[in-house]
């Protein structure tokens, strides 16, 4: 990767539309942030698609959490070829089986309704019984992008000594760093050779307000910073 990367969370055309002028790279497009971010409508996609230039990785989460069963990953199939007809650049996904581990299957379930579009496994990996385990099952999974993580599911501060020991292992280059980021956080993240950061609640005031192009730039400033 050239430079670092700044990934933006959009919930419709207008977020979209301020990320790009504030110098985002990409957006993360997704539904309902009271959930954590679910599966949008196409015609979301669609009509950023048509406003903004800006890649959208598009979020496939069906419910809150992170178990899908046969019935949930047959729609998200389905939606996911819609999505990639309305404009989608990839897709956000990530799934543990009962046990809390990931769930292969279904990961590759939709690796392959993707195929050959990129995709992000998000922040699952925090959240899995084991994140080392977690780690060694998807890092070479076919068009593997990005790993959405905070290295712990309380957050970035938490999270920095388990990125240090990732990006120590060989996978910086696939940490895109995100909940829980803070300014304070980038030095050291770009310091263990992270090069990839996600903002959302940061680049607004609130999630009932729209993304500030402003505050998207003071971000691009600061991850620029190496």
């Amino acid at each position: 990767m050239t430079g670092s990367l700044l990934e933006v969370i959009a919930l419709d055309v207008r977020d979209a539309v301020a990320a790009e002028r504030g110098g985002a790279d990409r957006l993360e497009v997704v539904a309902d942030m009271s959930a954590d971010g679910l599966t949008p409508a196409p015609e979301t996609v669609a009509t950023i698609a048509g406003e903004c230039a800006l890649p959208q990785m598009v979020m496939i989460r069906a419910t809150a959490g992170f178990t899908a069963d046969a019935e949930t990953l047959d729609g998200l199939r389905r939606s996911i070829k819609e999505l990639s007809s309305a404009g989608a650049a990839g897709f956000v996904f990530g799934f543990h089986d009962a046990d809390g581990m990931v769930d292969l299957a279904a990961t590759e379930a939709m690796i392959h309704a993707a195929s050959p579009l990129p995709w992000t496994f998000h922040r699952a990996v925090d959240h899995a019984a084991d994140m080392h385990a977690a780690w060694r099952a998807v890092r070479l999974l076919p068009n593997l992008a990005t790993v959405l993580t905070s290295g712990a599911p309380s957050g970035v501060t938490d999270g920095l000594p388990v990125l240090k020991a990732r990006a120590e292992a060989g996978d910086a280059s696939l940490i895109l760093a995100g909940g829980g980021l803070k300014p304070e956080h980038v030095p050291e993240l770009l310091s263990y050779g992270v090069r990839a950061f996600h903002v959302g609640s940061a680049v607004r005031g609130s999630w009932r307000e729209a993304v500030d192009p402003a505050l998207v730039g003071k971000w691009r400033q600061l991850v620029d910073r190496d």
